[in-house]
C-alpha cells in the first residue's frame, strides 16, 4: 500500500513538472561574466520572488567549464511580452549591477521549435 502511494505521488510530481515545462512558451537566455560567482549567486537567489512576480515561471543557472565566473541563465515565460519586459526592466539592471555583472550581458529569446 505504501509503495502504491509513493508511486502515485512520484507520478503526480512528474506530471506536474512536465506540465510546468510545457506551459513556458518563451525562454530567455542571459550570458554574462561576473566579478565573483558566490556574490552573484547570493544576489540572484535573493531576487527570486521578484523575478516570479515579473513573470518568470522557470529558471536555471549554468557556469562555464573553463571560467566559473562566466554564467548563463535561462528564464522561462508564458509570453514574449513578459520576457522582453523583464529583460528591459530597471530593477533587473539594478540587481545585475549590485551582483557584480561585468559589462553588458548577451540576451536572446527563443521559442520551442515545432518538430
Amino acid at each position: 500500500m505504501k509503495s502504491l502511494l509513493l508511486a502515485s505521488l512520484l507520478l503526480l510530481g512528474l506530471t506536474m513538472t512536465v506540465q510546468s515545462a510545457q506551459a513556458a512558451d518563451v525562454r530567455m537566455y542571459v550570458r554574462h561574466e561576473v566579478n565573483d560567482y558566490a556574490t552573484w549567486r547570493k544576489n540572484y537567489d535573493a531576487f527570486k520572488a521578484e523575478r516570479n512576480k515579473m513573470g518568470v515561471i522557470g529558471a536555471a543557472v549554468y557556469r562555464s567549464v573553463d571560467n566559473p565566473n562566466d554564467v548563463t541563465v535561462t528564464h522561462d515565460f508564458k509570453t514574449p511580452d513578459k520576457a522582453k519586459a523583464f529583460a528591459s526592466s530597471t530593477r533587473l539592471k539594478e540587481v545585475m549591477e549590485k551582483a557584480g555583472v561585468k559589462g553588458a550581458p548577451q540576451i536572446w529569446f527563443t521559442t520551442r521549435a515545432a518538430k
